[in-house]
């Protein structure tokens, strides 16, 4: 298991073959599973500037029986958002399939011809411009909940593809509070914050969490959430780990 920190690529591929997670697991010595070319380890991953837990395969048997849960959906994975707005309703469900973009194959975007993608969405905490969510998804596409959740109006704080505008998407009074917290918020505001899943050799079912990250806590600030900055496990302290809450 690892916790990513952001900025970190995590395999090598065209314009970026350094400097990433594979490169610094090889040149730890780290026994990585075969995988694909380029990407042992590696069953599933996280946008370079997306922050938290990703799962490494060390063998190719547990690289196939994580996989294989993964697309069974047996790997529950949760990610905290900050997104700005409010959600009409809590729990949400965004059923929208997702395609490469047609005329930017760097970016994702809803399409009818894309493959069926479900995130389903909670709110942890709600704030004057912005939310923090509880997000888990149900399939995997590439930029799924940054694609999803520009789609039904609410796009991750701080995301420079999908942002929808920013903070010049709101308007009136609050308008000063949402340029502060775009200006405290230094990357797309998304930590993959819980992941749960079974052994792949001893099937013992195991669960870990990851708090939110240090970089994204003065985004906390900005939206008045001092309590949540003062307390040194906010995402505890609001019961986010608590499916039930």
């Amino acid at each position: 298991m690892i916790d990513k920190p952001a900025g970190l690529v995590v395999h090598p591929a065209p314009g970026h073959w350094d400097d990433t997670l594979v490169n610094a697991l090889v040149a730890r010595g780290t026994t990585l599973s075969g995988g694909a070319a380029g990407r042992p380890g590696i069953v599933h991953r996280l946008d370079r500037d997306t922050s938290g837990l990703m799962v490494v395969a060390k063998t190719d048997l547990a690289h196939r029986r994580l996989g294989a849960a993964i697309a069974a959906r047996r790997v529950r994975r949760t990610y905290a958002a900050l997104a700005w707005g409010h959600l009409d309703a809590s729990p949400t469900s965004i059923e929208a399939p997702v395609a490469r973009h047609p005329h930017d194959r760097k970016r994702m975007a809803v399409l009818p011809s894309g493959r069926p993608s479900r995130t389903d969405a909670w709110v942890a905490a709600r704030f004057e411009v912005a939310e923090l969510l509880r997000l888990e998804l149900h399939s995997g596409r590439t930029h799924q909940i940054r694609v999803h959740l520009e789609y039904i109006g609410h796009p991750v704080v701080g995301d420079p593809v999908y942002g929808g505008g920013g903070s010049r998407r709101i308007s009136g009074a609050v308008r000063r509070a949402a340029e502060a917290l775009e200006r405290a918020t230094p990357r797309q505001a998304l930590h993959a914050a819980a992941l749960a899943f079974r052994h792949p050799a001893s099937g013992e079912r195991l669960e870990f969490r990851s708090e939110w990250p240090a970089d994204l806590r003065p985004a906390l600030h900005a939206l008045g959430g001092e309590d949540l900055v003062a307390h040194p496990h906010p995402l505890g302290y609001l019961l986010f780990f608590n499916r039930d809450a």
